[in-house]
C-alpha cells in the first residue's frame, strides 16, 4: 500500500482566535540541539499521542507523518492587519529590502514562515527573491538534504523534482510567492520600527 502524504496550509488572520475552542492537538518540532518546541503553525485533528499538560504531540511532526498522522498548518498572516490599502501593499512589495537583515535571528523570527530557520539564512545570505525562495524550498522535506550543501548545488537542484521521493517539495511558484510575502513583511517591520 502506498503511503499517502498531505500538506495542507491555510493562510488566515487571527490563527489563535480560530483555534480557540476547536479541539486539536498542537504539532511538535524536535530541534537538532535537543530542544522541543511547539510547531508554530501545525495542528492535528486526529487522536495523535499528546502531552495532556501542553496539549502538544509527543511525536515530532516528521515522525508523526511517518506514522500516518497529518498536520494542518494554519499560517497566521497577521501582517496584513497593518497594510493600509492596495497602494501601501504595492509600495512594500516593490521596495528592495535590506537583505543583510536576514542575517539577524531577532529579525527573521518575526518574519512569516522563517522562525527557527535563521541558521539557514545566515549560512546562505539571500540577496534576491529567488534566493529567498530557494531557502524556503530547502526547508521542505524533499529538499532538506540540500541544507548541508553549497549554495551552487542548492541552486542546481532545488527546483528539480526528486524522483522516488513522495515527501513534500515546494514548487517554484509557491516558494516565490512566499518569498514576496516575506519581503512585504520585512519592509513593513522596518516601516513600523521607524515609527516607534
Amino acid at each position: 500500500m502506498k503511503k499517502v502524504t498531505t500538506d495542507v496550509d491555510i493562510d488566515c488572520f487571527g490563527r489563535d482566535d480560530i483555534l480557540r475552542g476547536v479541539e486539536c492537538i498542537f504539532g511538535r518540532i524536535d530541534r537538532p540541539d535537543g530542544k522541543v518546541e511547539k510547531h508554530p503553525t501545525g495542528v492535528y485533528f486526529q487522536n495523535i499521542p499528546r502531552d495532556p499538560v501542553t496539549n502538544m504531540s509527543t511525536l515530532d511532526h516528521r515522525i508523526a507523518n511517518d506514522y500516518g498522522y497529518f498536520k494542518i498548518d494554519f499560517l497566521n498572516v497577521n501582517m496584513y492587519e497593518h497594510i493600509r490599502d492596495e497602494a501601501h501593499l504595492l509600495e512594500l512589495l516593490n521596495k528592495e529590502p535590506p537583505w543583510d537583515f536576514f542575517e539577524y535571528q531577532e529579525v527573521t523570527d518575526q518574519l512569516f514562515h522563517l522562525k527557527g530557520y535563521s541558521h539557514l539564512l545566515q549560512k546562505y545570505k539571500p540577496k534576491s527573491v529567488e534566493d529567498l525562495a530557494a531557502i524556503l524550498a530547502i526547508i521542505r522535506p524533499s529538499k532538506a538534504y540540500l541544507q548541508q550543501q553549497s549554495w551552487g548545488r542548492v541552486m542546481d537542484e532545488v527546483w528539480v523534482k526528486t524522483e522516488g521521493d513522495d515527501s513534500y517539495q515546494f514548487k517554484r511558484c509557491h516558494a516565490v510567492s512566499y518569498a514576496l510575502v516575506i519581503v512585504v513583511n520585512l519592509n513593513l517591520l522596518i516601516e513600523q520600527m521607524g515609527k516607534e
